[in-house]
């Protein structure tokens, strides 16, 4: 009976693993699983943005013209001399180049401070309560909300000289004008993207101020407005003050996205911008798939990235020595 009850059968419980042995050998630790999390987006992240910067910075140093779009690698190695084409500013095509960064530089800083101007003044507005308060900020949100191609030809369609909108309301019913300009060509188009770009970019601007208004005490005002201070010596030394942290990253963003733009010059002009607003983007665009010069519009676009890693650098390094002061 003994020997019996010693008897084991074969699988039984002494030979099966304790439970949740396997399961927790095969489960992550705890400790791995957010780095598990981020996997794909690395992924993607590599795929979709560092490889092809490897790529385009290997492009820059190549002499890629149409003659070698089917095998890329067999294009000859030129060095800096993509880079030296580029800064020869007394040659034809560094020229045009320096031409198109003032005139990157001028639209934004014209793009950025009347899209932070205005999303301040429609923040503050509307941080009071008032009847139709929601309706107005929702309102505001529309251009941010729309998509840029819908947005862009329905401006570029605004913009015709025959029976654009723009023209019907200027010349005809205010009369401001003496003739029906042309704003998608010649001198104009300056005013005509410079109207787009701020039309998109300023929702965002009064998005990420509204939010940071938010957090200013109100305790902060009514001090302000029992000693006496008026509405704009309490945006002075109260808002403003305060929306700084806010300031700091809307400004470099908006600077940023506005230097890069390249959507909305492609769509507003068809892909080859005039003179006057030939941006930076629109100028890479057409020394690489107009001219087919992929290795020169290579070149460009790594000094467009140094350039824009050098003043986010240097903002970043101002605006914490201002805080660092303050």
């Amino acid at each position: 009976m003994t020997a019996i009850l010693e008897r084991r059968p074969p699988g039984g419980t002494a030979d099966r693993p304790p439970r949740g042995t396997l399961r927790s050998r095969l489960r992550p630790r705890r400790g791995a699983l957010p780095y598990l999390l981020l996997v794909p987006a690395l992924v993607l992240e590599l795929l979709v943005h560092l490889i092809p910067m490897v790529v385009g910075v290997v492009m820059s140093f190549k002499q890629l013209t149409q003659f070698f779009i089917r095998d890329w690698g067999s294009a000859p190695w030129t060095g800096l001399g993509n880079y030296r084409v580029a800064v020869d500013f007394h040659a034809a095509i560094g020229s045009a180049l320096l031409h198109s960064f003032w005139v990157t530089c001028a639209f934004t800083v014209l793009s950025v401070g009347l899209s932070w101007l205005l999303g301040t003044a429609a923040a503050v507005l509307t941080q009071d309560p008032f009847r139709g308060r929601g309706l107005l900020r929702g309102v505001f949100l529309v251009p941010y909300a729309l998509p840029v191609y819908a947005a862009v030809i329905t401006w570029a369609f605004m913009f015709q000289q025959d029976n654009g909108l723009v023209n019907h309301v200027l010349h005809d019913q205010l009369h401001l004008t003496s003739g029906r300009p042309f704003w998608l060509i010649g001198p104009h188009s300056f005013v005509a993207l410079l109207t787009v770009s701020v039309w998109r970019n300023w929702p965002f601007a009064f998005l990420c101020l509204t939010a940071g208004l938010q957090n200013i005490p109100r305790e902060l005002y009514e001090a302000a407005a029992m000693d006496g201070a008026g509405i704009w010596q309490r945006i002075r030394r109260i808002t403003l003050p305060s929306l700084r942290p806010v300031n700091q990253v809307l400004v470099l963003v908006l600077f940023l996205w506005t230097f890069n733009d390249f959507n909305t010059p492609y769509v507003l002009f068809g892909g080859s911008a005039p003179p006057a607003a030939d941006l930076v983007s629109i100028h890479i665009y057409q020394s690489s798939f107009v001219n087919w010069n992929f290795g020169s519009g290579s070149a460009m676009s790594v000094l467009l990235l140094l350039f824009l890693l050098l003043v986010t650098a240097g903002y970043l390094v101002a605006t914490r020595g201002r805080d660092t002061d303050g």
